[in-house]
Order: structure tokens, then sequence, then C-alpha cells
């Protein structure tokens, strides 16, 4: 009781504030002569006229800090007037004459009237977000009857409301959108009381708590409906019934507790995310329902939602809930019966559910994307020929999988599995030469290791090493990723066969690379990636691969790189973090013409034993993004240099100085040697003179 007071306060200090402006202007254009006529009919006391006068002062002066903008300071695009961010209380004076649409958003209009929008009435669309409307002019918009799109969002309008009054007809807008106003349940009475060409309503980020049965009444074409971010609590029965055209619906992030009964037929799009749903059950009926995205994700759901008997839903998201069970009650007897024949989309994520039987999915044949990712999935199969025969994304990744099998003939189309944080130990050798159109495999964070390639591994008698995956002559499969697999090797000839475009090796440490571990990937493979793998040496000839543009070697013991001995492709070279000294000249040749990005930081380089890399990369003929850690070290200097700051004159002036320290050392040698030789000959000649006096 006391706030609506106090609004209702803040209301009528507002009204007399608008109609001071008008005596303003009289008092201004009577001069300073001029004395100010008045109406012997009006009354006032002694104190009123104080009062009056008070209002009249406090409302004139932000009036004259702030004078009518000029159109100068808007942008004119045709017949469209933009006047965003620019501290204006009302529109321009001189407005085009034709002028239909005008963008007033991010100023500081505080009444909106007539004499706000230059007395226009030809707007077709007009912008008032974020401005500081608490009052508005009833009936203002009754002669703008081409008025289509009206924006009211971010504004003061629970002040207007509390004069429970109405802002009058809208009978041309289609749009409106009156979110974030600090609207509560029955505010939005006043401004849909008379909108019947309105389609699209937004009331976004208000505060209210109940959806009337009555409450779009004055509204009945409305076709969307956004009250995302209110708090509501309650539906009253019959709410939206009545709007028969109603497509599109979204309750999201409120406080709905339960769906009971969900009868709108016509309804396409219907958003309850983030809501505190338990259930949500559709009414016994065998009308055909138009529902054909439901998004129930982020609420508290124990089970399955009760559909629809007749849908046509081809999107469906119950991520994030607390499903159990594929159950659509926790009866496991008499269990409806799913209908899900149009199903295109089915989101199961972030759940606790454990098994999901294969019955489920008889009833959604045409089934493209299916995500059950971070569950507790223990177990996963298809062995029937007839289930998912649509299906082009399976994600399992983040379960709990021991077993997972696909049978003959079975996932014809699937494209993308994900497969990644199962800690997978075990599957069927060949069970992903069985997906013929498979092109993108996730297999990070599992313990499986890479059978050798055998030619004979088809022959029913020959014995496969155990316990290891065949990566061989999967003929669609471009993108395959095994970082955190704990993999020792990787062996001779182990994707021949297999087009990859990307190949994933990182984060193995130990990892064996045979120098034809690649081989059958010259002309395909594009990425390598083999990060954190304490790698030493590496023993395969990248340029042998043809395609290769982007490698990534960062994060090992590399004290050196294997002398290539072709032209490279590569463009972007990820070489940080390693034991490098040198790079190899002929190295830094093969990737002279190719090279556009290298990575260097954080390795012990030589200043002057690398300056035909750090030449290319002065030249900016190749980029390096970690320049700022990419040193090296001079005997002269005490600390690291920054590899852009080494010059050629550094590394002479090194040599000169060697050369001289060389040839000081040489002569120091020969005149030792001198001095000993000339002593030896006195001593010869003394011993030859004491032999001829005797």
């Amino acid at each position: 009781m006391w706030k609506q007071e106090s609004a209702e306060r803040s209301f009528w200090l507002v009204v007399p504030l608008s109609i001071s402006e008008w005596v303003c202007e009289d008092v201004k254009s009577a001069g300073s002569g001029g004395a100010l006529k008045t109406n012997h009919k009006l009354k006032v006391s002694t104190m009123a006229a104080f009062q009056l006068l008070f209002l009249l002062l406090v409302s004139c002066a932000p009036t004259s800090a702030h004078p009518p903008g000029h159109l100068s300071q808007c942008q004119i695009v045709q017949k469209d007037v933009l006047c965003s961010n620019q501290s204006l209380q009302s529109a321009p004076v001189n407005l085009p004459p034709d002028v239909q649409m005008l963008d007033l958003s991010r100023n500081q209009v505080q009444n909106l009237t007539q004499e706000t929008l230059g007395f226009h009435t030809g707007f077709h669309r007009l912008n008032l977000h974020s401005n500081k409307i608490h009052f508005i002019q009833p009936r203002l918009f009754e002669n703008m009857t081409d008025l289509r799109v009206l924006d009211l969002s971010r504004n003061h309008l629970n002040v207007f409301a509390h004069s429970k009054t109405s802002v009058g007809s809208l009978k041309a807008v289609e749009s409106l959108d009156l979110s974030s106003n600090g609207l509560y349940t029955g505010m939005s009475d006043y401004f849909l009381t008379d909108s019947p060409s309105l389609a699209n309503l937004s009331l976004n980020s208000n505060s209210i708590t109940k959806i009337a049965h009555n409450m779009f009444r004055g509204s009945l074409s409305v076709q969307k409906i956004s009250l995302h971010n209110n708090v509501i609590l309650e539906i009253e029965d019959g709410a939206f019934e009545s709007l028969q055209l109603l497509t599109e619906l979204d309750l999201s992030k409120n406080s709905i507790t339960c769906i009971n009964d969900f009868d709108l037929y016509n309804l396409e799009v219907f958003n309850l995310s983030k809501n505190s749903l338990e259930t949500f059950q559709s009414v016994s009926s065998d009308n055909l329902f138009q529902l054909l995205s439901l998004d129930l994700s982020e609420n508290k759901m124990l089970y399955f939602p009760d559909l629809p008997k007749k849908n046509k839903l081809e999107y469906l998201n119950i991520s994030r809930n607390q499903l159990h069970t594929t159950n659509v009650t926790g009866n496991h007897e008499n269990q409806p019966v799913l209908k899900l024949h149009s199903l295109k989309y089915l989101d199961m994520s972030y759940n606790q559910l454990k098994a999901i039987p294969e019955s489920f999915f008889f009833s959604m044949p045409s089934l493209e994307v299916l995500n059950v990712s971070n569950n507790c999935i223990q177990t996963f199969s298809v062995s029937h020929f007839a289930l998912l025969k649509k299906v082009r994304v399976i994600n399992l990744s983040s379960n709990s999988l021991q077993s997972l099998t696909f049978g003959e003939n079975t996932l014809q189309l699937l494209k993308k599995l994900f497969l990644q944080g199962n800690k997978l130990t075990v599957l069927d050798h060949q069970i992903f030469q069985r997906l013929p159109s498979l092109r993108h495999l996730h297999l990070q964070q599992n313990n499986l290791q890479i059978c050798p390639y055998e030619p004979k591994l088809k022959d029913q008698n020959h014995q496969v090493p155990p316990d290891c995956v065949a990566f061989s002559s999967v003929h669609n499969l471009h993108f395959l990723y095994l970082s955190e697999n704990s993999l020792q090797t990787v062996p001779v000839n182990a994707f021949v066969d297999t087009p990859l475009k990307l190949l994933d090796l990182s984060l193995n440490p130990g990892l064996d690379l045979h120098k034809d571990s690649l081989s059958g990937l010259e002309n395909s493979l594009i990425h390598l990636f083999l990060r954190e793998n304490n790698i030493s040496s590496l023993n395969t000839d990248l340029s042998s691969l043809r395609s290769l543009k982007y490698v990534d070697l960062s994060t090992n013991q590399l004290n050196s790189l294997k002398m290539w001995n072709k032209e490279s492709s590569i463009e972007s070279l990820n070489l940080r973090n390693n034991n490098l000294v040198t790079l190899d000249h002929h190295t830094i040749l093969a990737l002279e013409r190719s090279l556009k990005t290298l990575y260097m930081g954080s390795n012990p380089l030589s200043c002057c034993d690398n300056l035909s890399i750090f030449r290319l990369v002065q030249q900016s003929a190749v980029v390096v993004p970690d320049i700022a850690t990419a040193t090296c070290f001079h005997e002269e200097y005490s600390e690291p240099v920054n590899i852009q700051k080494v010059t050629q004159e550094m590394c002479h002036q090194a040599d000169v100085t060697n050369y001289v320290v060389a040839v000081v050392v040489t002569l120091l040698v020969a005149m030792i040697l001198l001095g000993l030789l000339i002593k030896c000959c006195r001593l010869r000649r003394r011993k030859h003179n004491r032999s001829f006096n005797a």
C-alpha cells in the first residue's frame, strides 16, 4: 500500500511539470517588461501561488539548461531521423514533415507528449528505449494511424501505470516493446486495452508474477509474446486460449513449477527454460498440435515430459534437469507410447541418465541430432538397422561408458561422433569402419591404443592385437582427436586409407612416433597437433606431408628439428616452450616459402646461430605472436636478448673479437715457442765451445 501511494505522488508531481512548460513559454514571450496576465476565474491561495512558482522554477530550469536539440545533431537517412544518445529531452526542432522513423533512444526524455514528438503524427516506427519516460499523454498515439513499431523499453512506465490511466488506442501498432520498465501484475493492461493489430509483444525483464486470464483481451491478434525474465508463479486457466494466432511464447527465466494440461494447439515455439518445472503434462486429446520447438532446459524435471499424442515436434531440449529415466512417469507400467515421428533434435545432456534402452528410439525415425552428454550412461548400443537411420550427430561425451556397440548396417548417415571423457579402454577393433559416413571422431580423454596396420585384418582367422582400435580404412574420416589417451606409440601406416585432415595426438606423454607413423596422410593432412608429449626428437619428416599447413609442437623437449629435405607447405608452426638452441638451416629454407606464423617463445635459442630465421621475423615475412617471450642468448649479454633486437653486427663483432683473441693467443704461443727455441740454441752453442777447448 505504501509503495502504491508514493508512486501516485510521483505521478501527480509529473503532471504540473508538463503543464508548466507551457507557462514557461508565456513567461519568456512576455519579455522583461511584460506582465503575466492571470485568469480572474482562477482562485488560488498564497501558499498555492508559492507552490506553483516553485514548480515553475524547477521545471523551467532544466528546459533552459537543455534547449530543444537541432536537427544537425541527428543523422537523416532518407525518411529516417536517427537521434540516439544526444542528451535530448524531446525531438529536435524542424523535423522533416515526411519523417517515418524517429530514433530517440538513449536520451533524457521524461514526458512523452505531442510537443515532445514535434506534433508529428506520420511516424511508422518510433524508438524511445533507454530514456526516463514516466508520463505518456493519454491518447497520444490515436492519431498516428501509420505507427507500426513502438519501442518503449528501458523506461519508467511503472510510474505511469500507477495512475491507472490507459495509454489509449494503439490501433495500428504491430510490434510493442515494454521490457525493462518495472511493470508488475496488472500494469500491462493499461497499454494493451486497445491494440487490435498487435502481433509482437515483449514484456521481458519486468516484475510480473501472474498471467491473468484477461491479460491479453485487448490484443487478440498477437502472434508472439515474450515474458522472459519476470517472476511468474501462476498462469490462470484460459490466459492464452483466446489467442488463436499465437505461435511463439517465451516464458523462460521465471518461477513456474508445473505445466498441467497443455492445450495450445496452434503454438509452434514454446520456451520454458530456466524455470522450476517439475512436470510437463499435455492434455489428453486426439487433435493435432502444431508445436515444433519445445525448450524445457534448466528445470527440475525427474521424468521425460508427457508430450501431445499427435504432434509435429522437431526440436526438444530437456538438458540440465534431473532426469534419471526416459520414462514419462515413475510408474514402469502403462507408460504412454511416445510418438515423435517428426523429431530431429533431442538434447538430454546434463542429467542423471544411466541407460537409454534401444526401444526409446523406435518412435523417432527422423532424429538427426542426439545429445546425451554429461550423464552417467554405462552402455550404449544400436543393434537394429531401423534405429536412428537419419541421425547425423551423436554426443555421448562425459559419461561412464564401458560398452559401446554399433551393429552391421546401422548409423549409415552418422557424420559426427563425440566420445571424449569416457575413459574407454576396450572397443571392437573395427567399430569405426562400420560407419561409412563418419567424418568427425572425438576420442579425447580415454585409454585407447592404436592397432598396427594389418592388410589381413579382414581375415577372420587373423589374430588381432588385444585392446586396440584400428583407424585405417575409415574412408570418410577427416577429423580425429586422440589427445589424453596415454598413447604409447603410433604404429607404422596407422592411418592408411583414412583421409584425415586433422589429427590431434596431444597430451600423450612419452608418445613414440615412427618415421612412417603418418604414412598415407601425405596428400590429406592439414592440421597436426603434438603438443605436451615430452617428445625429445621428431623422427617424422613433416615436409613429406604436402598438404600440411598447421603444426603444433609446443611444450615438448625438442632440442632440434630433423632436417627437412623438401619445400614445406606449413603456414603456422608452434615451437614454443621447448629446448631448441638452433633451427637447422635446411629446415628454415624449406619453411621460408610458406611460413606465415611462428611461435618460438620460451626456448634457449642462440642469437648468432639463428640469424636466418630472425631475419625473416624482422622483415615481417613471418609473424611471431609470442614475440615478447621470444629471446636468445648472447655471450656478451648477461640477460636474454629479444629476437627483434638481434643484428648481424652483434654477431660479426663477436666474430672479430674471437678472431683477435685467437690471433693474440697464437702470437703468445709463437713467442713462447720462439723463446724456448732460442734458449735451446744457446745451450747447444755453449756445449760446442766447451768441447772445442778440450
